[in-house]
C-alpha cells in the first residue's frame, strides 16, 4: 500500500489505472522470463498409463474449484477494469487506491481464505510430466502466492479490522482443512 499511496500522491486519480497496468506488466514479465530463461532437459517424472490420466482428475477438479472461486469475486475489479470505468464516470475514490475491497466470507471462502491461489497451485501441481524448469517455475509461483497473500491480508485487516481477524483465525489460508466444518457467516 505504501507504493500505491506514494504513486497516488504524484498521479492523483490516475491511480485507477494501477491495477490494470500492474496486471499487464506482470503477464508480460512472466511471458518474457518464460521465453528467455534456460530450460535444462531434466525430467523429474513422466507418468505412464494409466497414472498419466489419473493425475488429471485432481487437475480438472482444481479447475472446477478455480471457476467456482471466480463466482465469489468481481472479476472486473480484480482485473482493474471497474476502477477505470469509475474513473471515466467521475466516481473513482482515490482512497480506494486500486481496488474496492469487500470482505468475502461466503461460498468457497468459508473453507479457505485464498481459494484462487489454492486452486491455481493445485492445477499447476498435478500434471503427468514434471521437468526441472516447470518445477522451478511452480516453486516461484507458490512463493509469490504466499507473499502476495500475506500483503493482501494486511490490507484486509487494515480495512475490516476485527471482523477479518476473527475470520482469519477460523479459516485456513490455503488448504481447506476444515472442509466438513466450514466457517459460518454469523460468526462476524
Amino acid at each position: 500500500n505504501k507504493i500505491k499511496r506514494l504513486s497516488a500522491s504524484y498521479i492523483g486519480n490516475y491511480i485507477a489505472f494501477y491495477r490494470l497496468i500492474y496486471n499487464i506488466i506482470s503477464i508480460l514479465t512472466v511471458y518474457f522470463l518464460f521465453k528467455i530463461l534456460p530450460r535444462p532437459h531434466i525430467t523429474i517424472y513422466d507418468l505412464k498409463y494409466p497414472y498419466d490420466f489419473i493425475i488429471l482428475i485432481p487437475q480438472y477438479l482444481s479447475l472446477i474449484g478455480f471457476i467456482w472461486s471466480l463466482r465469489f469475486i468481481n472479476v472486473k475489479e480484480f482485473l482493474g477494469i471497474n476502477q477505470i470505468e469509475r474513473w471515466f464516470n467521475d466516481k473513482y475514490n482515490i482512497n480506494e487506491l486500486d481496488e474496492n475491497l469487500t470482505l468475502r466470507i461466503r461460498g468457497v471462502y468459508r473453507f479457505m481464505r485464498h481459494p484462487i491461489y489454492f486452486f491455481s497451485m493445485m492445477f499447476l501441481l498435478f500434471r503427468p510430466v514434471m521437468d526441472l524448469f516447470y518445477l522451478t517455475c511452480l516453486i516461484c509461483i507458490i512463493i509469490y502466492f504466499c507473499i502476495g497473500s500475506y500483503y493482501e491480508e494486511k490490507r484486509l485487516v487494515e480495512k475490516f479490522g476485527e471482523d477479518y481477524i476473527k475470520y482469519r483465525k477460523a479459516v485456513p489460508r490455503f488448504f481447506p482443512l476444515k472442509f466438513f466444518k466450514p466457517y459460518k457467516v454469523e460468526n462476524i
